[in-house]
């Protein structure tokens, strides 16, 4: 009998409609997992090789050739570094909002279903615990029923079969919660990188553009110095 119960169609059979509550948080939890796997799988880059080379292309003044590279790269961080490329004609502090508005809008898409790993997780115990207090209550009922006159075999049967819930909702809800733990780290690992390559945007395009402004004038000191040289040279 008990050999029965180990058996799936045995487990489902015994455990009551509760089984198929789990079973359907399974499949939930199973759908968000791989999801969010393939996210963090696309959203992988190396941020300081595309910082690198978008730097060498604002040094050089060539945005579209910024603009083309970071489009080009994939995930999250490229995105924020597109979006302030697009707008590299503010300054600094419009740069920023502009930087804060572009991660904003990406932390959803880091945080989706994110939760909902969590939520099963939690809930799949709650629903395992009821499925084994309603076998225990069933159980129990039974044995009155008949008058109190039940062999230790069909009490452990019945109590075994009370107990199925609960190790389904343990067994659904523990890898869950560690896969849990696992993208929450992998989110605020992103959301830091976003952080980084924003504030790296901002202060390459703003020097960028500050040099610029500046060369003339260093041109003219330089100049001014050459001049002023030469005309002390004959004197001397």
């Amino acid at each position: 009998m008990i050999l029965g119960l180990i058996e799936p169609s045995g487990l489902i059979a015994q455990g009551g409609p509760l089984v198929w509550v789990l079973l359907g948080l399974a499949f939930i939890g199973s759908v968000c997992v791989v999801e969010r796997l393939f996210f963090f799988h696309r959203a992988r880059i190396n941020v300081g090789d595309l910082l690198v080379g978008l730097a060498h292309h604002i040094r050089r003044r060539a945005f579209a050739e910024a603009l083309h590279e970071a489009a080009r790269a994939p995930g999250p961080v490229a995105r924020v570094a597109h979006a302030a490329l697009l707008r590299y004609y503010l300054n600094r502090a419009d740069l920023r909002d502009v930087v804060q508005e572009a991660g904003q809008l990406e932390v959803p898409w880091i945080e989706k279903n994110i939760r909902v790993i969590l939520g099963v997780a939690l809930l799949a115990p709650l629903v395992g615990m009821l499925g084994t207090l309603l076998g225990m209550l069933e159980t129990f009922q039974k044995v009155s029923e008949q008058g109190g006159f039940t062999g230790p075999a069909e009490l452990s049967t019945g109590v075994f079969a009370a107990l199925i819930t609960s190790v389904l909702g343990l067994a659904v809800a523990t890898p869950l919660y560690l896969f849990y733990l696992y993208f929450l780290g992998r989110a605020k690992r992103l959301v830091h990188r976003i952080e980084r390559a924003g504030i790296e945007m901002i202060h390459l395009i703003a020097d960028a553009r500050e040099e610029e402004e500046f060369a003339p004038f260093r041109g003219e000191v330089s100049a001014g110095k050459k001049r002023l040289k030469t005309k002390l040279e004959p004197a001397s």
